[in-house]
């Protein structure tokens, strides 16, 4: 049984007050939950609108990091995530022929938290039923078709499929990588692209497929979880156990230039994914010989958005709606729990007369350190890709910076809020840079900072 993590530090101990603050939360995906639930705990008045009718059980493995898992944790999660939770205690990384480049040990806890990998579905439901349980209203089957805001009357709001509207003090899209409170936010299209990249997925039962009475697969049917990796050749391929070796996860990627139009995933193939590893490791092909299906998911990337937050600041764009990432970051829905969580706290801050100061702060923190963590993600994928039979050491190791995983994005908003704020309120908004200069806009608080 794992043990419970360190309380955060250097947070205010008052009870919840109502700050008569309305937020409306547009996708109910970790993002758009995690800021939901944030949200109520601050005591924000808060609703959420997902477009699908119900939740379904697809997908396959999600790493939630050790900056995620203490917030997750904090909100008294840690158990119910634990349990529905892979717990491999190393990563095996091969190159394409087989030879063993490195194996990297999996610390838990690090950094006084605890890291949750798993079935996205089973990770996410826990969070949906935590926001339930909290009394948070989610509307689900309400899909939005436009944004909109009144800067004189303070409010902003968006009308779904039927024509209802609904209007709040700020509206969050958390709604993807092809949110449509996207062009809305920036002013123009903005539409993602293909990242030269696209990965097979899959997840099925070891037991029904025959995993452990192959040779070539029973590595992964130990009565423990285990991670495996094989990479070069432009390709990185990765398999996992869960629930002591019942269930296989693999992830395959690899170059692909096909435009994407309505949909990026689609069923895949599962000779195209053997046909990549044709000539590998023969566990590698042995292993996606036994997956009855897959889907072919395309990796998709936008350039870094000039800003997250709208003219008037009330409506504004969090997790992969703002900032995609790619699966070699493990970082992606980390970084959009972090987005909602740091939100609630400068709404807080701000005040209900202050919401665009909160919004605008809360951008100003957040903007470097996604990109920093943006990035890392493409080295990875760039230095597994390139590796090379012979490779070994440390430098393949999947990274683990203290800066990011360490990271309390609650303890650290309150700490830095007032800074930021009172930059705003003396010399107006300005628009992130990732140079480190910024574009002043004409946009200045008249209220000083809270």
């Amino acid at each position: 049984m794992a043990q419970n993590q360190d309380q955060a530090p250097s947070l205010p101990n008052s009870g919840v007050r109502d700050t008569g603050i309305d937020v409306i939360v547009i996708g109910a995906g970790y993002g758009g939950i995690a800021c939901a639930i944030e949200c109520k705990r601050k005591g924000h008045r808060v609703m959420v609108l997902e477009k699908v009718d119900e939740l379904k059980t697809l997908g396959d493995i999600l790493s939630l990091g050790a900056n995620a898992g203490r917030i997750l944790a904090r909100w008294g999660l840690h158990e119910k995530l634990w349990n529905v939770c892979a717990h491999t205690r190393e990563l095996h990384v091969h190159d394409y022929l087989g030879g063993l480049i490195h194996v990297q040990p999996l610390p838990q806890p690090l950094f006084g938290a605890f890291a949750y990998n798993g079935h996205r579905a089973l990770l996410h439901e826990v969070l949906f039923e935590h926001a339930k349980a909290l009394g948070i209203e989610i509307r689900m089957g309400h899909d939005v078709v436009e944004y909109w805001e009144d800067e004189v009357n303070g409010k902003a709001g968006v009308k779904i499929q039927t024509g209802e509207r609904f209007d709040a003090d700020i509206i969050v899209a958390a709604d993807g990588v092809k949110s449509l409170a996207r062009k809305f936010v920036i002013g123009y299209h903005d539409n993602p692209k293909p990242s030269g990249y696209a990965i097979y997925r899959a997840w099925f039962d070891a037991d029904k497929h025959g995993i452990a009475t192959d040779p070539l697969t029973d590595f992964l049917y130990n009565n423990e979880d285990v991670l495996y990796a094989w990479i070069g050749r432009d390709v990185h391929f990765i398999t996992s156990s869960s629930f002591d070796g019942k269930f296989i996860s693999l992830l395959l990627t690899h170059k692909d230039n096909a435009a994407v139009e309505d949909q990026w995933f689609s069923p895949g193939k599962i000779e195209d994914v053997l046909d990549i590893v044709k000539d590998w490791d023969p566990r590698c092909a042995a292993v996606i010989s036994k997956a009855p299906s897959c889907i072919d998911w395309k990796l998709l990337v936008h350039d870094p958005l000039p800003t997250w937050v709208s003219k008037s600041g009330r409506v504004l764009l969090i997790g992969d709606a703002a900032h995609p990432f790619l699966p070699t970051s493990t970082q992606g829905a980390s970084q959009a729990i972090e987005d909602g969580v740091a939100l609630a706290v400068t709404l807080n801050l701000a005040g209900k007369d202050n919401v665009p100061l909160g919004t605008r702060t809360w951008e100003s923190m957040r903007y470097q350190r996604v990109r920093k963590a943006q990035l890392m993600g493409e080295t990875t994928r760039n230095k597994w890709h390139s590796a090379k039979p012979g490779d070994s050491g440390e430098s393949f190791e999947l990274p683990m910076p203290e800066w990011l995983l360490s990271f309390d994005a609650e303890a650290h908003a309150y700490a830095v809020y007032d800074g930021i704020a009172q930059s705003i309120v003396q010399d107006g908004y300005r628009k992130p840079s990732l140079s480190g200069e910024q574009f002043t806009e004409n946009v200045k608080e008249t209220t000083p900072a809270q």
